[in-house]
């Protein structure tokens, strides 16, 4: 009898990929700094603790979220009738489950939350870490759904691809200063733990069912556009954003303080003062 979880396996499968990495952080930190490493029994603990965590980590990938976004979108887009001839209108429910997958997985991504209070702690609270996680959210949605349209209609990937970085260089030249940094930063926190399996299994599975799409061709492609519409998102919140401050507070005029919560006005006061 398989055992659906096997620790054993996992165990080794994780310390040989992690051995590696602490490897060279000791090498490095012996040799090349010749200093002793600073409290060997807490790093040792340490890295037990990351063994079992990933260990657990990716069993739970296997056993749940992989299993539920694939079986979801099979089961959505099996219900799809279109008379005999594929429509990419009569993929209603799988755009909104991909709209709300991109959204709550986001919201819920841990590197994202890091980077949004870090954000907001380094800019004293200038840049709002709700406002902004809500923003990549919106963009990671938006990317997904555009995904699932293409996987549906079959058109070529890199169509997407382009047209949308030719948008971001285009935002970067009007976008304030402080804020486009953290927006391509914003794009690459998305792709992490809670957000690619869910997304990658939602792809395969909606390939797998829809008539004349392949799994490895159009199945995958999805994590781009999660990566990419973040940035668009960002640049355009904070183009609003500043926008809106401009036509509140008149020309030449300081925003007042209530609005230092509106991330791009605090970044034209900063360019200010710069």
């Amino acid at each position: 009898m398989e055992l659906l979880f096997d620790p054993i396996r996992l165990l080794l499968a994780t310390a040989k990929d992690v051995l590696p990495v602490l490897a060279l952080l000791v090498v490095f930190q012996m040799v090349v700094l010749r200093r002793p490493l600073p409290r060997p029994g807490r790093i040792a603990f340490g890295f037990g603790l990351v063994l079992v965590g990933m260990a657990c980590f990716l069993g739970g990938l296997d056993l749940a979220l992989f299993p539920v976004g694939k079986t979801m979108a099979l089961q959505l887009a099996a219900g799809v009738e279109s008379g005999g001839k594929e429509l990419w209108t009569a993929y209603g429910w799988i755009y909104l489950f991909a709209f709300l997958v991109g959204f709550s997985t986001t919201i819920a991504e841990p590197s994202l939350i890091a980077v949004a209070h870090k954000a907001e702690e380094a800019s004293h609270k200038a840049v709002s870490a709700l406002g902004l996680r809500v923003a990549v959210a919106i963009g990671v949605a938006v990317g997904i759904t555009l995904g699932t349209f293409r996987i549906v209609t079959g058109t070529p990937l890199h169509i997407y691809i382009f047209v949308g970085y030719v948008i971001v260089a285009v935002q970067t030249f009007f976008a304030p200063k402080m804020i486009v940094p953290l927006a391509y930063d914003s794009g690459g926190v998305t792709t992490s733990t809670v957000t690619v399996p869910l997304v990658a299994a939602l792809g395969l599975g909606l390939a797998s069912n829809v008539p004349g799409r392949s799994p490895v061709l159009d199945g995958f492609g999805l994590i781009a556009f999660a990566s990419l519409f973040p940035i668009i998102s960002v640049l355009g919140y904070a183009q609003l954003a500043q926008w809106m401050g401009r036509r509140r507070n008149g020309k030449g005029r300081r925003a007042p303080p209530g609005a230092a919560s509106d991330p791009v006005v605090a970044a034209n006061e900063l360019e200010g003062k710069g």
